[in-house]
């Protein structure tokens, strides 16, 4: 069996945190499907900078666009959607066989939104609207405003991958937002059943910390936060309340881990594949680790549900002078700042091409 196979198998969905238009138009993606058992696609402003900005491939649709009059976020989010859309109809017959477990692609709000309760919410809306798929995520920051917006768009029916999520008291922030937003459907007659992710981001943990521990501590603070982080979402699963809703026919919030592709060139190029497999969890990964885990990664035994050793590890960075609590709320920032970076440079580079095409 392959090793992305054998990850399935062990109950973890594979999503890929790329997309391209031409990894659509060249079949690729539907290769990735079909061999790698690829179940999913996630994306950041990050990834469409690069894929909108290199190359010519978009250059007919921007000058199109162009002309019927689209400019500033609107143009991007034409840019954008096109290709989600494209992605979501492959994943679809996916998304349908899993019963709406798999099968989905995201789409982000803005990103200088992300301390913007009521815009989030608006905007979160009009892209659910403006996509017309029912296997299309919402990215809605886990940040303090985005909670409230986490919890309306729950309650308005918009599917949402919570990202920007870096410790476990940061994705319970966002599970409990999610779960009232579920309530107040109950309380409303409405369905329970919305779909949500939470996106942990694992690998910036180790990038902060990499030149301020000693060695036998490097690369294993993101595994602690994650394994402590699963801990988290297995007992929210067994409380009475949550029990209360699934009875209801609630679907519960799954998590999600992100950013695990390694960043530390000495590391495994697999390393946050191999070390954190979990059942009913998504690893999304970037495509080069997909491609390097399918060539010689291997299944490793599932996180113990306890947290294992993890609070320990944690416990003996906090001895090495790491705030850890801090750095989680740093690491929030500093990666929504990147991502509006990203959104800002994006927009000047579709403006440029805007005179040359």
């Amino acid at each position: 069996m392959s090793a992305t196979r054998g990850l399935t198998e062990a109950g973890q969905s594979i999503w890929l945190d790329n997309i391209t238009r031409d990894l659509i138009t060249t079949g690729t993606l539907a290769r990735y499907v079909d061999e790698l058992a690829v179940t999913g696609i996630t994306s950041n402003p990050t990834i469409f900078e690069k894929a909108i900005t290199r190359g010519a491939a978009y250059d007919a649709e921007i000058r199109s666009l162009v002309a019927e009059g689209k400019e500033g976020d609107e143009l991007l989010f034409e840019l954008i959607i096109h290709d989600l859309t494209a992605a979501a109809d492959i994943l679809a017959p996916l998304h349908r066989r899993t019963l709406g477990v798999d099968g989905w692609v995201s789409v982000e709000v803005a990103p200088r939104l992300a301390h913007d309760t009521v815009g989030t919410v608006a905007q979160a809306g009009w892209l659910f609207e403006m996509a017309s798929r029912p296997n299309v995520f919402v990215k809605i920051p886990g940040t303090k405003e985005g909670g409230p917006a986490i919890e309306e768009a729950t309650f308005r029916g918009i599917p949402v991958n919570v990202t920007l999520l870096f410790s476990e008291t940061q994705y319970l922030a966002s599970a409990e937002a999610y779960m009232r937003g579920i309530e107040r459907r109950v309380a409303a007659g409405l369905d329970p059943d919305v779909r949500s992710v939470a996106s942990l981001f694992v690998s910036r943990w180790d990038k902060a910390t990499a030149d301020k521990v000693p060695d036998d501590l490097r690369n294993r603070l993101g595994i602690a936060v994650a394994m402590l982080t699963y801990k988290a979402y297995r007992d929210l699963k067994d409380t009475d309340r949550w029990q209360r809703l699934e009875n209801l026919g609630a679907r519960p919030q799954r998590l999600l881990f992100a950013s695990t592709g390694a960043k530390d060139p000495n590391a495994s190029d697999v390393l946050y594949i191999e070390a954190l497999v979990a059942p009913n969890t998504v690893n999304t990964m970037p495509e080069e680790t997909l491609l390097a885990f399918e060539d010689h990664g291997k299944v490793s035994p599932p996180l113990p549900r306890d947290g294992g050793d993890a609070r320990g590890v944690v416990d003996a960075f906090s001895r090495a002078a790491v705030d850890v609590a801090k750095l989680a709320e740093d690491l929030q920032a500093d990666g929504g700042k990147a991502f509006v970076d990203s959104w800002q440079h994006l927009g000047d580079a579709v403006a440029a091409k805007k005179g040359s095409v």
